[in-house]
């Protein structure tokens, strides 16, 4: 039985604290009780059954007083009690009674109450007994024309499952079945009906939706559904058929029902590599997206998109249409909007880029007025990081994007104005036309930057790039304004105290002895004490800085001082001019370190701002030509190295991602001829349809590799040990979300073994969905126990237990067989992901939890081991290639993965090779783990040293 056909029909809830009733009290309830007290007991008849239970004397009860009852819940009961119980004798005959119980559904086939004749004719889909089923038929027959739909479609069905296991019995099937759909105006009749000929007589199907292929946009979606199913599988086996169909499936292209329009648009990509389908199914898709609410549905069909862009023959058909895919990010999801943009990306050409750039300056400036949300600031980011792509891509198009982006870095949110600051420094080392209009824009925003980390990004781009004499000029002049009024520490004390005073005056006041709670002595300086508070949003921009105690801006202005200072000096000739000009530069450098020694700041100036300033006010002094060298010349060249192995780097993953889409053919190949194709070959290709049905019941079929260890028997646990009466192993199936654990009871022993029952208990962040039913095991007997446990996040879980049961007719308590551990892997549940350096390292600042694991290895080369670890944890080394190239002794490299659960996992890998131990050394070092949960930290310490060492084969 294939796994689309083995189905469970019925779920029955049993309470595990109830006491299994006596065969005597379920007979006198049946016989005598009332219309309750029969159902209860049916009920648990039904249960014990399931159990294991024969119970063949109540056989004869149930048909004599409980089958002639017309209550509606006892004849639903009923049709599970005649699907569960055993209708044959031991040789195989079926039972004398089951002719009484034959003439009572032939009745109920009869029965005026529509209800009763559709559930009767349902129950006989599970039949497997044609002795049962022979008298039957006419009734069955006469069901296909009753007036009620409920009646017809389960009579449909009937017939179908009964052509389907014993076709002698109704060889005519097809045939009827056809009549019927000719006639029938019911939509779900129609359904049922037309599958069942899909399946049973496919010619007929054919035949039927040919007399009618121009009302297929009338039909209902089920029936268009299944239509749809039809044309795939008759051109999937039949290429020819291909010209007579695809008209009918452009024209389910317009349904009202998103299913069909989107299997519709599935089918039409798979018929057709045309230009003109491939635009329509894409149109289809973009369509859906938009009118779609439910944006797993959107990212549904997103993926699809995708992959028609992976086609090289596709790509071109969708880069017309990129425009379009971009009415998606009217959709306030950010995951949605996120795959939307790659997606447009990916496919911008010369042709759209233009069109494409307009729309998305729209969007950035359409954030500036939406009210401030967490999900705003990430969408930002996105257009930017989009933008920067597509003007490093296409550089004519930087000076469009440029003057909307950059009033962004006076943004609140300091991620988005970072990656526009990264964007304007690639543009203005890259484009050289762009640098006077960029340095204009700059010195306008320049003041209103309220983020001291791109204030300093803001101030190095300044002074790198200012290359007229107005322009450095106008750059002191904004430095001078944001540092507001100098000396600093002198006004800053005439502002506070409100009096005329020096600053030794005030500095040099008693210091007043404080005694602490602990009863010691504590020294607080007369200025701090004396000093208000005051409304500190006056205080220009960098002031401010300084004042918070930030001085690595102030190293940065330093260097930014000097660099314009050297250049002024090598464009103006006139000496007192220069001298002016370095000497004011001097002047704040001195200001700034003297509020750095003083006690005015939050925090004191550390000691290498205090090296960084001095170098600076030295080179000034000097003027050496080695040093403006230095500053000038060396500096520039170092981030024109760093932007070229970036660039380098982005086009090598591009190429192999080309490499990885191209199809690539050789000249000896032989050409397949789809009209010459045998139909046989034919059947190779996989049948989509299959497919996504095992996907959903996550029976997809992995490839399995060549090495037996990576099949199943690698899954297989074993439980129990031989000797153990009860033997027992389990196959650990993981399926994203949930674990299924297939264990193998064996009875070993020769007695019967009652009440068999596997309990099971979980370590970690696992959850068993329900407890497995009891079994009777017969001496030397085996059956499978199923089990299901919900997993809910990124943890190493373990499941354990114990089975017991009781031995048939021995006096002694109930036996009891430990099983061993079962150790769920964390790596089936960690992918390999990609981020920024920038996200990383604001990660890594984030998490709490951090495992930091000994390297203890027998492998003795750095890259080696690193690809062992890479291997072991599923995880993506981040470093770059050309980083981790060259042999130095040590290696230093940052990985990172994404479990299935959105949990975010970093690594940071520093080993050695020690050189004095010799050649052989094994590697050195540590391995440190960050990630959000500490079950995730531990879970992949305890992988990485299980997994350290390389088994020697």
């Amino acid at each position: 039985m294939t796994a689309a056909e083995n189905v469970c029909y019925t779920l029955i809830n049993v309470p595990m604290d109830s006491e299994p009733p006596s065969e005597i009290s379920l007979k006198t309830d049946l016989e005598k009780g009332d219309v309750k007290s029969k159902t209860e007991a049916l009920k648990k008849v039904i249960i014990m059954i399931l159990n294991g239970e024969k119970l063949p004397a109540l056989l004869m009860t149930i048909i004599r007083f409980v089958l002639p009852l017309q209550d509606h819940t006892i004849k639903k009961l009923l049709l599970v009690f005649w699907e569960i119980v055993p209708k044959t004798t031991p040789d195989g005959r079926l039972l004398q009674e089951m002719i009484l119980v034959c003439d009572a559904y032939r009745k109920d086939l009869q029965h005026p109450n529509e209800f009763i004749r559709g559930s009767t004719l349902r129950f006989l889909c599970k039949l497997k007994e044609p002795e049962l089923l022979e008298p039957l038929m006419p009734a069955i027959r006469a069901c296909l024309e009753h007036r009620h739909s409920y009646v017809r479609r389960n009579a449909v069905l009937a017939i179908y499952t009964i052509y389907r296991n014993f076709e002698h019995l109704i060889p005519d099937a097809p045939e009827l079945i056809h009549d019927f759909l000719v006639n029938e105006k019911d939509a779900s009749c129609k359904r049922n009906a037309f599958m069942m000929l899909i399946h049973a007589d496919q010619d007929r199907a054919l035949d039927y939706l040919s007399t009618c292929i121009d009302q297929v946009q009338t039909f209902g979606d089920i029936l268009q559904l299944v239509i749809v199913e039809l044309i795939y599988k008759v051109c999937h086996a039949n290429p020819s058929e291909r010209a007579r169909f695809i008209r009918c499936i452009y024209n389910l292209l317009q349904s009202s029902s998103p299913a069909v329009k989107y299997e519709a648009a599935g089918t039409l990509v798979t018929l057709s590599s045309a230009p003109t389908a491939i635009k329509a199914a894409a149109q289809c898709y973009i369509d859906l997206i938009i009118k779609e609410s439910d944006n797993n549905v959107k990212l549904i069909v997103l993926d699809r998109l995708v992959e028609l862009k992976d086609h090289p023959t596709h790509e071109r058909v969708l880069q017309d249409l990129v425009m379009d895919i971009l009415r998606v990010l009217t959709t306030p999801d950010l995951e949605v909007r996120k795959k939307t943009l790659q997606l447009a990306l990916d496919l911008v050409s010369s042709r759209n880029v233009e069109e494409l750039v307009i729309v998305l300056k729209k969007e950035v400036i359409k954030t500036n007025n939406v009210t401030e949300h967490e999900d705003t600031d990430k969408y930002r980011q996105l257009l930017v990081r989009t933008l920067h792509s597509c003007s490093v891509r296409f550089p004519d198009m930087a000076a469009n994007v440029i003057p909307v982006l950059m009033e962004f870095l006076s943004d609140n949110n300091e991620a988005a104005a970072a990656d526009v600051l990264e964007f304007v420094r690639e543009a203005i080392q890259r484009f050289d036309g762009l640098r006077p209009l960029i340095v204009e824009k700059m010195l306008e925003v320049f003041q209103s930057i309220k983020s001291v980390k791109i204030y300093r990004g803001a101030l190095w781009i300044l002074g790198e790039y200012c290359s007229t004499k107005s322009d450095i000029q106008s750059v002191m002049t904004e430095i001078r304004r944001s540092l507001g009024e100098i000396p600093i520490v002198e006004t800053e004390i005439k502002r506070e105290s409100g009096e005329l005073k020096t600053e030794e005056e005030v500095t040099v006041g008693p210091a007043q002895k404080l005694v602490t709670e602990m009863g010691t002595y504590a020294t607080q300086s007369a200025l701090s004490s004396s000093r208000p508070s005051k409304k500190e949003e006056d205080r220009p921009p960098l002031r401010g800085f300084l004042l918070d105690g930030d001085f690595f801006v102030a190293a940065s202005l330093a260097t930014t001082l000097t660099k314009i200072a050297l250049r002024y000096v090598a464009l103006v000739q006139d000496k007192k001019k220069q001298n002016s000009f370095v000497a004011e530069a001097m002047l704040l450098m001195a200001t700034v370190l003297h509020l750095g020694k003083s006690s005015l700041p939050k925090k004191p100036i550390t000691d290498d701002d205090v090296d960084r300033i001095s170098l600076c006010l030295k080179v000034l002094s000097e003027c050496s030509p080695l040093m403006n060298d230095i500053f000038n010349k060396e500096c520039r060249q170092s981030l024109s190295q760093m932007l070229s192995a970036k660039l380098e780097e982005e086009k090598l993953s591009q190429k192999k991602e080309s490499e990885k889409r191209n199809v690539t053919v050789q000249a000896d190949d032989p050409i397949s001829f789809m009209q010459l194709t045998a139909k046989n070959e034919m059947t190779s290709k996989e049948d989509q349809f299959q497919l996504s049905l095992l996907a959903a019941m996550g029976t997809t079929q992995r490839k399995e590799a060549a090495d037996p260890l990576a099949s199943k028997l690698n899954k297989v646990t074993q439980l129990t040990g031989f000797s153990d009466p009860v033997y027992a192993e389990a196959y650990v199936h993981v399926n994203q979300y949930d674990i299924v654990l297939d264990v193998l009871v064996v009875n070993q022993t020769s007695d019967t073994l009652q009440n068999c029952t596997l309990e099971l208990a979980t370590l970690g962040d696992l959850k068993l969905v329900e407890k497995p039913s009891p079994l009777t095991l017969a001496p030397h007997d085996f059956a499978n126990i199923k089990a299901n446990v919900k997993v809910a996040s990124t943890e190493n879980g373990i499941i354990f237990g114990n089975i017991v049961y009781d031995v048939s007719g021995a006096a002694s308590d109930r036996n009891c067989v430990v099983l061993s551990d079962i150790h769920i892997d964390i790596m089936d549940y960690i992918q390999p992901a990609s981020c920024t350096d920038t996200e990383f390292r604001q990660m890594w600042a984030e998490f709490e939890w951090e495992n930091k694991v000994t390297v203890n290895t027998n492998i003795t080369d750095l890259n080696e081991y690193l690809q062992h670890i890479l291997k072991s944890t599923n995880m993506k080394c981040l470093t770059p290639e050309k980083a981790l190239s060259g042999y130095c002794g040590f290696m230093a490299a940052n990985l990172y993965a994404r479990s299935i659960f959105g949990e975010d996992a970093l690594a940071n890998v520093s080993v050695e090779k020690p050189i004095n131990l010799g050649p052989e050394a094994p590697v050195t070092g540590h391995i440190r783990i960050r990630a959000k949960s500490q079950g995730m930290a531990l879970s992949l310490g305890d992988k990485i040293n299980l997994s350290q060492k390389k088994s020697c084969i």
